[in-house]
């Protein structure tokens, strides 16, 4: 079963550092448009925008933006490779570590040209990656976890129960021996 593990982490690290790569160039590479919108730096008022302009375009926009850092909402606990976690503890560790990426995408953004910091993808990307890992990770560790048994504890003998198992004291020697016999002090 230790092989087991060990492939899925190094299947997800694979997998994670290709959908990294991907997200960086989608992102991070230089627009040649005629103009640039201004950053938006106040919540909600994108995703406002975008509903404004229509149901298609705000259902791509908003998609788009939901989806881009999505597949991480898996990725990161699979490359942990734990299957007896906290669930509450792996949502946040992988929320925190998804909203960090995607504020450092987004700071990056401000020095390529033609990409606008917004502040609705960071919130929508970090929410993709909460919907993801809420719906997916879950029901994929209790699959797992069905087919790895935890070792159980050999059941105790009836004397071990009562007194509990005997001590054992390992022999050291705390000085060297003498055949001879020191003179008594009168």
């Amino acid at each position: 079963m230790q092989r087991k593990g060990f492939r899925i982490r190094a299947a997800g690290g694979v997998l994670l550092l290709a959908h990294l790569l991907l997200v960086g160039w989608v992102t991070l590479r230089p627009l040649d448009v005629p103009w640039v919108s201004a950053p938006n730096l106040h919540p909600f008022a994108g995703i406002r925008a975008d509903l404004a302009l229509g149901p298609r375009t705000a259902a791509r926009q908003i998609g788009g933006a939901l989806t881009l850092l999505a597949p991480l909402g898996f990725l990161l606990p699979a490359v942990g490779g734990r299957l007896h976690v906290s669930p509450w503890g792996s949502l946040l560790r992988t929320v925190t570590v998804a909203a960090l990426l995607s504020l450092g995408i987004e700071l990056f953004q401000t020095g390529v040209p033609g990409q606008v910091v917004d502040v609705d993808s960071l919130l929508l990307n970090t929410l993709g990656v909460a919907l993801t890992h809420l719906v997916v990770v879950p029901a994929v560790r209790a699959r797992l976890r069905r087919g790895v048994e935890r070792p159980r504890p050999a059941p105790l003998r009836r004397e071990e129960r009562a007194q509990g198992p005997t001590p054992t004291i390992s022999r050291v020697g705390i000085a060297p021996q003498s055949d001879v016999l020191p003179a008594s002090r009168p």
